[in-house]
């Protein structure tokens, strides 16, 4: 089986290098550099833009969008629940450190085993708005969320 993965690994290295090299007849710009990590562990990740001068009601609406395209359908439930709940009523600071949760993590799996209580929250994270999610995702209220509330917007 390892030989096989390695035959597909440097079979894909070798069409990205000549795809690369042949897509185009301009000069190679940074986006045409392939960078080979042979530790995932270690990928550089981009930070996200933080945004000190956004508007608060902008914000929310930045974030209540966020919320409701995770790219996953678990987090897009929970998060966009969450937020049509309790984002409404969140001050400036409770404001950034939901936008920290959600824009910090690389991971979105990361933030549904945290908020599931499959992985440990790390410290980074562990703040008053996770366990407000924590306690949202236990759902004592026995709230069907099969679908995602309705858009609102705050002027």
């Amino acid at each position: 089986m390892l030989p096989q993965l390695l035959l597909c690994r440097n079979l894909a290295r070798s069409v990205l290098r000549t795809w690369s090299r042949g897509a185009s007849n301009s000069e190679t710009t940074q986006d045409d550099v392939i960078v080979d990590f042979d530790d995932p562990e270690h990928l550089p990740l981009p930070e996200y833009p933080k945004r000190p001068n956004e508007p608060l009601n902008k914000r929310k609406q930045r974030l209540l969008y966020q919320s409701r395209k995770r790219g996953m359908l678990e987090n897009d439930l929970l998060l966009s629940t969450f937020a049509d709940k309790y984002l409404k009523d969140f001050n400036e600071a409770q404001t950034e450190v939901y936008d920290d949760l959600i824009n910090g993590v690389s991971n979105d799996w990361d933030i549904y085993y945290w908020a599931t209580g499959v992985k440990p929250t790390p410290q980074q994270y562990n703040t008053e708005i996770m366990k407000l999610l924590k306690e949202h995702v236990r759902n004592a209220e026995k709230v069907t969320r099969f679908r995602q509330p309705e858009l609102t917007y705050y002027l």
